[in-house]
């Protein structure tokens, strides 16, 4: 019960600084910077979507409040993308607009959360999803996990099961993974859908980097198993297919008993997504298909140029790389601050693993689609020594 000067003890499990902390150290030393610490694109978004093409002339309106729901024509051409991409029809009343995944994962765990529950977290994951989950009193309980999928002995619902607790409420699934770039077969994903059936869990389904996939085919989303389609709430975005992060556009779905209380939540968190963008988002979701696809090009060039300097594997997807960096740090070194430090002297930013997971101290995030390819060069070749154990 915190009283002047005090806050919420939960508010203590969040740092503004989510990211890296080196940027004064880099630009002491360097004139240029290279944000290799942020999952971002160079990329501009289709001419149609950008803000400057959304205009009041066009748009009766356009600086009023949009329905809480969203846009009927954004839901319209987002209905039309899923049955497009995922040949799944959806209810329009069980879609919900949000202001991009992060909104969208606070307002659905305000909805199903109370302090003490706890979510599985598959690890290493997404920086902010622990925080969010902390935030409303409840435990993420972090699970090592997607780095663990080439072992030979990995029983991977024997994992999840062992974790969980009469609180256990929910379990998180990322793939293609943010971090490591892991993109989880189908037969894992039973095992984790075993779990959440077995044990009655909401199952959280972020498809981030839906349609950034390196392989031959897309891969199949979780959400779409039968048997997990009573229960799994799922988390759409423009950020990263698209090139819309600062636009703030996502969506949500899932069944119909709990996207009432879900659209309850959203009036009192953010009421609605930002109207401008919405109209600018149902260009990107109608006409964005090739840009989509020379994206996902190019930023696989760039994931396998990045794995070769780092000397690690190529990622299935996604946008960054994932590096065990263990054997370039000395034995009395708790975490790879040290090397982080090294290659902020070289102007180059990347994210501490730790910040994926407790798990990871030894570990080190890298955005590969952060800069052009030009910058991405040069970054590589500055660190690139830096990522070669001694022999």
């Amino acid at each position: 019960m915190p009283r002047f000067p005090d806050i919420s003890p939960y508010a203590h499990a969040v740092s503004h600084r989510v990211y890296s902390t080196l940027a004064e150290r880099a630009r002491a030393k360097n004139d240029v910077i290279y944000p290799l610490h942020v999952g971002d694109t160079y990329r501009d978004p289709i001419v149609e979507a950008r803000a400057e093409r959304q205009l009041s002339s066009e748009h009766t309106g356009l600086h009023k409040y949009a329905p809480v729901q969203g846009e009927p024509a954004l839901i319209e051409a987002f209905l039309e993308f899923v049955a497009r991409r995922h040949e799944v029809s959806l209810d329009r009343d069980c879609v919900q607009v949000m202001s991009g995944a992060t909104p969208g994962l606070n307002v659905v765990t305000q909805v199903l959360l109370e302090p003490g529950d706890e979510v599985l977290l598959p690890s290493p994951f997404w920086p902010l999803s622990r925080g969010v989950i902390a935030t409303k009193g409840a435990v993420p309980v972090q699970i090592p996990f997607y780095t663990r999928l080439d072992e030979p002995d990995l029983d991977a619902e024997a994992l999840l099961e062992s974790k969980v607790t009469e609180r256990t409420v929910a379990l998180y699934i990322n793939t293609p993974n943010n971090p490591t770039g892991r993109v989880v077969s189908e037969q894992v994903v039973d095992a984790m859908f075993r779990v959440a059936k077995r044990h009655d869990l909401w199952v959280l389904c972020d498809e981030a980097y839906e349609e950034i996939y390196f392989g031959p085919t897309a891969p199949k989303a979780v959400w779409k198993h039968p048997d997990v389609r009573d229960r799994a709430i799922v988390f759409h975005t423009l950020s990263k297919t698209f090139g819309l992060a600062g636009a703030r556009i996502g969506f949500t779905h899932g069944p119909k008993s709990v996207m009432t209380a879900i659209r309850g939540m959203q009036t009192f968190q953010t009421y609605c997504a930002p109207r401008p963008m919405q109209f600018g988002a149902i260009q990107a979701l109608r006409h964005g298909a090739p840009w989509v696809a020379e994206s996902r090009a190019h930023y696989e060039a760039a994931g396998r140029k990045a794995a070769s300097a780092l000397g690690v594997p190529a990622p299935d997807g996604g946008t960054f790389l994932f590096a065990d960096v263990s054997a370039l740090l000395r034995p009395d070194d708790h975490d790879c601050m040290p090397l982080l430090e090294r290659c902020a002297d070289r102007g180059v930013l990347i994210t501490p693993g730790r910040s994926c997971g407790e798990h990871y101290p030894r570990w080190v995030r890298l955005c590969f689609t952060a800069v052009p390819p030009a910058q991405l060069d040069e970054a590589l070749e500055r660190i690139a020594p830096l990522f070669r154990a001694p022999s």
